[in-house]
């Protein structure tokens, strides 16, 4: 590829120069379609802006490199579209597809002003893994990056989970040109988002068949144990309120629930369902309104993140003899949510309100474990 070439005769990209003249040079040669083209050098503008606020010393070789790498992935997948599978298995070798995007994301993350809330229940479900047991993270969902920003929080303290969390994934992130490379390097189920169903009418019952088929994948993986899973069931990300514009956690879908809960119920392995909160808006927030064609703007800051997980919550607790009704699935819904929300503000709190480790509550303890 071009900027792997560049590369190699010259051991680094001395420009942003030379790095936009290579996707100059691919356009003309019509190897680039021009709508990428220009989402490329968008995108780098975005990054080079971003990476550059954290005033870091060796922010200018950060982000050559980075966008090196990243212009090349995505280069590689216009000559050569990969496909994804239901279930998709984080690509490790012959390239690193992992590593690249832990390595591009990290320099957006403003550490000193992130959190992680409650880490003592993040060894609790490491344990579980170890024992067999299957987990689930219920949570809201605010960034394409929130994959590699909730294991860059974890990388140190849990590694297991970081590196083997299975994503349910919408299907706008397995097929945007500049997005696919940064999706490959994550275990996903592919899904079809309810957000986005109904966008094309012909394509609603193909839709349907491939988001049972990922079920099934869902429900192999599961019957083997030690899975962890990170699901959004309210089908898309968090949106600021378009009046006050205040984020907050998007509503949770019970039946989105419901399926996780009969799942893992199924899977013949012992099963666990936390809520989760993250906080990162700022890093990659989404567009305003849902779109329905692919190709959004991709704008980035530097800014502190925010992670929490709660004490599991049990369906048997809310289930009425044994059985969930379809009020008693609303409740359940509802539980999770009210537990994330109330995280959610916590790290607000802490982040946002500038009150650090003084916005711990009684039920949630923040903390920086990196340090």
């Amino acid at each position: 590829m071009v900027f792997d070439e560049h590369i190699k005769k010259k051991d680094k990209l001395e420009n942003a120069g030379e790095l936009l003249y290579g996707i100059r040079k691919e356009l003309e040669a019509k190897r680039l379609p021009p709508n990428i083209a220009a989402g490329m050098k968008e995108l780098y503008q975005n990054y080079r802006n971003a990476v550059f606020q954290s005033g870091g010393p060796s922010a200018a070789e950060t982000v050559m490199s980075n966008m090196a790498v990243a212009f090349d992935r995505i280069l590689l997948d216009v000559e050569d579209p990969f496909v994804f599978e239901p279930y998709h298995k984080a690509l490790r070798e012959p390239f690193d597809y992992h590593m690249f995007v832990q390595n591009y994301i990290r320099p957006l993350i403003d550490f000193r002003n992130s959190y992680i809330g409650n880490l003592s229940f993040f060894y609790e479900i490491e344990e579980k893994l170890k024992q067999g047991h299957n987990v689930v993270l219920i949570s809201n969902h605010q960034t394409e990056a929130d994959p590699a920003i909730i294991a860059l929080l974890l990388e140190k303290t849990n590694p297991r989970i970081s590196e083997n969390m299975i994503y349910v994934a919408g299907d706008r992130v397995i097929t945007d040109p500049l997005c696919k490379p940064f999706s490959m390097g994550r275990n996903l189920i592919c899904v079809y988002s309810k957000r986005h169903m109904y966008d094309v009418p012909e394509h609603v019952e193909m839709k349907r068949r491939a988001n049972t088929r990922s079920l099934k994948e869902m429900a192999l993986l599961l019957r083997d144990g030690s899975k962890i899973v990170w699901i959004a069931p309210s089908g898309g990300r968090d949106r600021p309120d378009p009046l006050t514009e205040e984020w907050y956690p998007d509503s949770f879908d019970s039946s989105s629930v419901d399926n996780m809960r009969r799942l893992i119920g199924r899977s013949g392995a012992a099963g666990h369902i936390y809520p989760l909160a993250l906080l990162c808006y700022d890093i990659m927030p989404p567009p305003p309104k849902v779109e329905k064609e692919i190709g959004e703007k991709r704008i980035m800051s530097f800014h502190g993140a925010g992670l929490s997980v709660a004490p599991k919550i049990c369906p048997s607790e809310i289930a009425v003899a044994g059985k969930m009704s379809e009020e008693a699935k609303d409740t359940y819904a509802q539980a999770l949510y009210k537990s994330v929300t109330e995280q959610y503000n916590v790290l607000k709190c802490a982040i946002h309100g500038k009150q650090g480790f003084a916005a711990s509550s009684i039920g949630i303890s923040l903390s920086q474990p990196w340090n």
